[in-house]
């Protein structure tokens, strides 16, 4: 009788149950619901429905129940840096707000007057993105410091949904690296500097490990889905997910976890939390296994989801990729500017960017993407250098995990502009990572390693040169 295990896997724009079970020693994936996420605006702030997104959750277990296939743990992975507050009774202080809202602007300038940017990167290796955690809870202490004064507990967003689940609290490790309040030597929270910028330390819990059993569901989740099971914290942070996906044991793995952002890099043992690799914008996000994830933020297939919605809403994003191969446009743009972080227009923004630079502009939905494919590539290409020089290692392949994996035209112009040998696959990266470490727990996978050769051995992964 199989055993089965189910990843909750929820992005920015969609989430969905993959119900996973070992056949014939293959990772064998059923995706059994999906439902709509994205941002919303109440009060001034954009947000996540947070309690919308956990009905799905409990809906989605449900479906195992029907189905009558009971998993004998869950766990969940999501996006980074959004948190909730609770109150000493557990209840939701504010809203759960998104990334994307504007609220922390100006606020790098006000943790700065505390701790330099040199001191938070030498202490934390964590780039600087102005959605980062530290400056969202700045923004808080700033705007509206009734919350944290009533905060009895942070947690991140998978960490609530768990709470919610079992009624236990507890803090990953990998999601919670990318506050940019945790100190990559002890691997727990920097109270040295939260203190010097005011945040109370009482409200962070301890950090447990991916691979973690908190638990099982509560009785009245237990009530609800008519089943119990494990609450198994997987990597929480997607893209730490997709990252035990890469369907390699090479010592020195190059890897893109391409989704709605292009996560590029590589696996360290220690972290780099060099000058050079802070000027470079390079991260060091906590990874499974006590490794470090240095990798480069890159803006992604954001942009291609944003035009697809402004110019062709109906159309697939295979047909437009196979429209932007067609294409002979040259322009490219600086992918990861900030300019095309959260424009109100993407279409028009790539254009302006083109028109600025003294470059044809693109026009209609295949010219557009076109352009943004070829940044994107270029981007990968520059980037490579860069690991490579801060690494010391020639990357000699580069795998493209998640749903861009998908992009065929892309994976041709990555392997064009890197000069290297890409390999695209598994698209359901996060999910089988998620699903992955489930099995280590429950050891129908002895480690990592072996996780890596089943997963080679299960999905389809293509090759480009």
């Amino acid at each position: 009788m199989e055993k089965y295990y189910l990843a909750v896997d929820i992005g920015a724009s969609s989430g969905r149950h993959i119900l996973g079970h070992l056949e014939n020693g293959r990772m064998v994936l059923e995706e059994i619901y999906r439902f709509p996420n994205g941002m919303t605006e109440v009060d001034g702030e954009k947000i996540w429905d947070i309690d919308g997104l956990f009905g799905h959750v409990v809906e989605g277990m449900k479906k195992c129940k029907e189905l009558g296939k009971i998993p004998v743990s869950v766990g969940i992975d999501t996006w980074a840096v959004d948190f909730v507050l609770l109150d000493k009774e557990n209840r939701r202080l504010g809203n759960a707000v998104a990334y994307r809202d504007d609220r922390t602007k100006g606020m790098d300038a006000k943790v700065y007057e505390k701790v330099s940017l040199d001191e938070l990167y030498a202490t934390t290796g964590i780039q600087k993105q102005m959605f980062n955690t530290i400056y969202q809870l700045m923004s808080l202490k700033e705007k509206k410091p009734e919350l944290l004064d009533k905060a009895e507990t942070f947690l991140m967003i998978p960490d609530y949904l768990n709470f919610l689940l079992s009624g236990v609290k507890a803090q990953e490790y990998t999601n919670a690296t990318t506050t940019q309040l945790v100190n990559p030597q002890t691997r727990d929270w920097d109270k040295e500097r939260m203190e010097l910028l005011g945040f109370p330390t009482k409200i962070f819990l301890p950090i447990s490990e991916p691979g973690t059993t908190i638990g099982y569901l509560s009785e009245e989740l237990q009530r609800k889905v008519g089943f119990t099971c494990n609450v198994v914290l997987p990597a929480t942070h997607d893209t730490g997910s997709a990252v035990v996906a890469v369907p390699s044991n090479d010592e020195n793995v190059l890897y893109i976890s391409s989704g709605t952002w292009s996560l590029m890099g590589t696996e360290l043992k220690e972290s780099n939390c060099g000058k050079d690799a802070m000027l470079r914008n390079f991260t060091n996000e906590g990874g499974y296994n006590k490794t470090y994830r240095f990798l480069k933020n890159i803006m992604g297939l954001w942009m291609i989801q944003s035009v697809k919605k402004e110019l062709a809403p109906d159309m697939s994003y295979g047909v437009i990729c196979e429209s932007a191969a067609q294409c002979n446009i040259t322009s490219i743009v600086e992918a990861n500017d900030d300019r095309f972080l959260a424009p109100e227009n993407m279409t028009k923004e790539v254009q302006k960017a083109c028109e600025e630079s003294g470059q044809q502009v693109p026009q209609g939905i295949a010219e557009v993407a076109a352009v943004i494919y070829n940044s994107l590539a270029k981007c990968y290409a520059a980037t490579l250098k860069e690991l490579e020089a801060q690494t010391g290692c020639v990357y000699h392949n580069i795998h493209v995990v998640g749903g861009g994996a998908n992009a065929d035209y892309l994976n041709r112009l990555t392997a064009k502009y890197t000069e290297r040998t890409v390999f695209a696959g598994p698209t359901e990266a996060t999910a089988i990572g998620n699903l992955a470490v489930q099995m280590i727990v429950e050891k129908e996978l002895a480690d990592l390693q072996e996780a890596r050769s089943c997963i080679f051995e299960s999905f389809e992964i293509k090759r480009y040169q």
